[in-house]
């Protein structure tokens, strides 16, 4: 990767999702601008704020898609980043945004 571009491997979801309240949601409902977590695969060398690993989350629509070995990826600028999660933190508090 060049620059400040970041490549992300999408998480894929379930085939349906429940909501807080027990409402099975399917698979072919679209929900409007959500946002998506994803795996950081590859980053560029003016890439400050993640690493490879790191879980992100961002807005899948309008990015490029890249596809290496049968594989697809997302390429994009690291400010179009929206958070970056961790399992622990200095303070212990564990997830955060």
């Amino acid at each position: 990767m060049l620059h400040d571009r970041v490549m992300i491997r999408l998480e894929r979801e379930a085939e349906e999702r429940r909501s807080s309240s027990g409402i099975v949601i399917p698979a072919t409902v679209k929900m409007a601008n959500r946002l998506s977590w994803g795996e950081v695969c590859g980053v560029g060398t003016n890439v400050r704020s993640v690493k490879v690993g790191d879980k992100v989350l961002f807005n899948p629509e309008d990015q490029f898609e890249v596809e290496v070995h049968a594989q697809t990826y997302l390429v994009m600028r690291e400010r179009d980043l929206h958070a970056v999660a961790t399992q622990e933190t200095d303070h212990g508090t564990g997830l955060y945004l």
